[in-house]
This record gives structure tokens, C-alpha cells and sequence, in this order.
């Protein structure tokens, strides 16, 4: 009996990343995942909470519409967890930066914890 495991493709959601594509992006969610992102306005005692592919594809639709950059790197998966960094940038200069740890299950993300710092305002 051989036993298959499903696989994230990490080189396409790198690139729908970089890209800005939020329904490539999306493809790599399970249909039940949560993302919970948490920074300045969303300490760890009232994180932004993201559950299920609406909610998430909102998320990414709203974040890949923005005009800047993204890279991502130092990506690294498992059959069952992901991780990375994303760099972004406005065209403005300011500077955002994400850390990522996920949870998969079948290839897909279940859970998501994302931590962005912003570049502080200029006064």
C-alpha cells in the first residue's frame, strides 16, 4: 500500500506572491484555514483574524492591490509546516516587514500566524 501526501508548491506561491495575485495566493489555503496577523494595531490580546477562503481571499485581495513591492524569502516547508519572510515596500520608501509560520495539512494551509513591523511614520 503506498500512502501519498500532498505537497505545497512553495515556488508558485512565491510567485503569486511577488506577483501580487491573491487568487494564486489563495490557492495554497485550505477551505477552513484562520490567519491571524499581529502588529502595532492588533497586539496579541486583539489580533486581526482571518477565518475561511473569503475572509483570507478579502485579506489578499485588499494586500495585492496595493502598489508596492513584495519578496519573499527565506521560505522554507515540510509536509506539515511553512515558513517565511516577506519584504514589502511602498513606492514612498516605507518598508514593511512579515514573518510567517503555517500549519498545513494535505498540502494546504491550515493556520497562519503572520507578524509585520512597519517602517515608524516620518514626522
Amino acid at each position: 500500500m503506498t500512502t501519498t501526501t500532498a505537497v505545497l508548491d512553495i515556488d508558485a506561491l512565491r510567485q503569486a506572491i511577488e506577483a501580487r495575485d491573491a487568487d494564486g495566493v489563495l490557492t495554497a489555503y485550505g477551505p477552513d484555514a484562520r490567519l491571524t496577523l499581529l502588529d502595532r494595531d492588533h497586539p496579541p490580546s486583539a489580533p486581526l483574524v482571518h477565518a475561511g477562503l473569503d475572509a483570507i481571499g478579502g485579506y489578499y485581495r485588499d494586500i495585492c492591490g496595493r502598489n508596492m513591492e513584495h519578496s519573499v524569502e527565506d521560505m522554507v516547508s515540510t509536509n506539515d509546516g511553512l515558513g517565511y519572510t516577506q519584504r514589502c515596500r511602498y513606492p514612498d520608501g516605507t518598508r514593511v516587514v512579515c514573518v510567517t509560520v503555517a500549519r498545513l495539512v494535505d498540502g494546504k494551509i491550515t493556520r497562519q500566524t503572520v507578524v509585520q513591523v512597519w517602517d515608524a511614520p516620518s514626522s
